[in-house]
């Protein structure tokens, strides 16, 4: 895929960067940028973020208030809190999640500091870049559209009397925790109003992030709202796909690093993707047909230690940070030989 005007700039001044997803994917990718913001490698950081959540303090503030859930858009502002102890503080209290049995049991916080303030300002973007300034946030928080999404999804072997049939699944969470194998997903509405300042965003970067997360329900549907998927096809920014370390029961069960990429290619095949990150534990395998599907998407591929410690499937935002540097810093073009990066 020929490379915009961006593919040619050199990383010799601090680049921007959007980077799509929800949930804690979002989240450490965010951690491990805001590292970049500190060291003057990112000088402006987006999130936009998914907003079709219809589970737990989300659903029931999206049932009840007919808003946006502002589960996932809590969860980018508090990765990008501030580090000094103000930071730490406000991140502490958007985060806190009520115990008890009354009504509250279940609500956090800062989700309710959030429909509070989209009440009382009646402005999305507004009442989200407030919450950003009280926070010493690192970067910008911006939904991905202006109301609030349903994922549906086709799954293949639900039906026990007819394995190659295929069942509508709606709602986020029935689609994250679906047995079967998704086939593809869709949003209701069809044709959401992005959000204006998201687009804006994608066509200035440098870098648009894509991923991790979970891969049907957080990285995909971005690539379903019309006017977003336009501006990520047309941008000039370099478009960097974060691999999942390995398969999330229910949602991509059986899925290794290679069908992740296949899939986001087959819901956006004129997405230019410049490069793809997979994590070092991906066995020799199973590298040589992501390397195959990646130089067949005009990419190339980046391997690296990005995964924690701890054995959790969940990215390292330190390990992450150092990968996201390497990228950034030693940008090659589309097709470049695999290259191994190592923090």
């Amino acid at each position: 895929m020929a490379a915009g005007p961006a593919a040619h700039r050199a990383a010799d001044r601090a680049q921007s960067v959007v980077a799509l997803g929800g949930g804690h994917g979002l989240h450490a990718s965010l951690r491990a940028l805001r590292r970049l913001v500190d060291e003057v490698v990112v000088d402006d950081l987006t999130a936009v973020v998914t907003v079709a959540d219809n589970g737990g303090s989300s659903g029931r503030l999206r049932g009840e208030f007919g808003v946006l859930p502002p589960g996932d858009l809590r969860m980018a502002l508090a990765a990008l809190c501030g580090l000094d102890e103000w930071g730490g503080t406000w991140e502490r209290v958007l985060q806190h999640r009520f115990a008890g049995e009354g009504e509250m049991n279940g609500h956090v916080v800062g989700n309710l500091l959030i429909v509070a303030l989209w009440e009382q300002l009646g402005d999305h973007v507004q009442a989200l870049d407030l919450v950003g300034r009280l926070l010493g946030s690192a970067g910008r928080v911006l939904p991905m559209a202006l109301t609030p999404l349903d994922i549906t999804a086709q799954v293949r072997g639900l039906d026990p009397g007819d394995e190659d049939a295929l069942t509508l699944v709606r709602g986020q969470v029935e689609v994250a925790t679906t047995g079967g194998v998704i086939t593809r997903v869709d949003l209701e509405p069809a044709a959401p109003l992005a959000c204006p300042e998201a687009l804006q965003a994608v066509t200035d970067a440098d870098w648009v992030v894509l991923g991790p997360g979970s891969w049907f329900s957080s990285v995909i549907p971005h690539l379903l709202v019309p006017d977003l998927r336009d501006a990520l096809v047309a941008t000039d920014a370099r478009v960097v796909v974060v691999l999942n370390l390995e398969e999330q029961p229910g949602e991509t069960g059986g899925f290794g690093p290679a069908d992740h990429l296949a899939v986001l290619v087959e819901h956006a095949p004129e997405l230019a993707v410049h490069t793809v990150l997979a994590d070092t534990r991906i066995g020799a395998e199973e590298h040589q047909h992501l390397l195959e599907v990646v130089e067949a998407a005009g990419a190339r591929l980046v391997v690296a230690d990005v995964a924690s410690d701890d054995g959790s499937p969940r990215h390292d935002p330190a390990k992450l940070a150092a990968a996201y540097e390497s990228i950034v810093l030693g940008a090659g073009a589309p097709g470049d030989a695999d290259l191994v990066a190592r923090p």
